[in-house]
């Protein structure tokens, strides 16, 4: 039953947060075309298009880490899982879960403090509080430990298994 759950709130939550992080990058490319524009066309671009598109760029990846995560899209080497006797693989697996868990949720923390931090500054193009771009960092670190939380720690797919 809990796995079900699991399951079916893995399979909610990863299209959901690709789907923003789509949006943010439609935004972004709006924004990067923009800037072109009135850079070549009107000559000069307003600053506020490459910080947008800074912020933006940012906040993409970070919504979208925790679902690649989760469908084995990240960059990684499983040889050592596959040469391994399966108890030791199964270890490998805890090992690399438990990890990405600690590491995510520490970036959530971290980040968070960060990002209160620099409350006081405003950003230099968009004339807003550093801390509302810088948000995206736990978001996206908390949405990590989510996915992670919710895949466990089962053998990640890699390529040759969604070919």
């Amino acid at each position: 039953m809990l796995t079900s759950l699991r399951h079916r709130l893995l399979t909610i939550s990863r299209p959901v947060t690709l789907t923003l992080a789509g949006a943010l990058l439609s935004v972004n490319v709006l924004a990067i075309l923009y800037g072109v524009l009135m850079r070549y066309v009107v000559g000069g671009a307003p600053i506020w298009t490459d910080e947008l598109s800074r912020f933006l760029i940012i906040a993409t990846v970070m919504l979208a880490a925790g679902a690649v995560w989760s469908e084995g899209g990240h960059m990684r080497v499983g040889l050592l899982e596959r040469l391994l006797p399966a108890s030791l693989a199964r270890l490998l697996n805890i090992y690399q879960w438990l990890l990405t868990l600690i590491i995510a949720l520490g970036g959530a923390v971290i980040s968070y403090r960060y990002a209160l931090s620099v409350s006081m500054f405003t950003s230099s193009g968009l004339g807003i509080s550093r801390s509302i771009p810088l948000l995206s960092l736990p978001l996206g670190f908390a949405l990590l430990a989510w996915h992670a939380v919710l895949y466990g720690p089962a053998p990640l797919k890699t390529v040759e298994e969604t070919a």
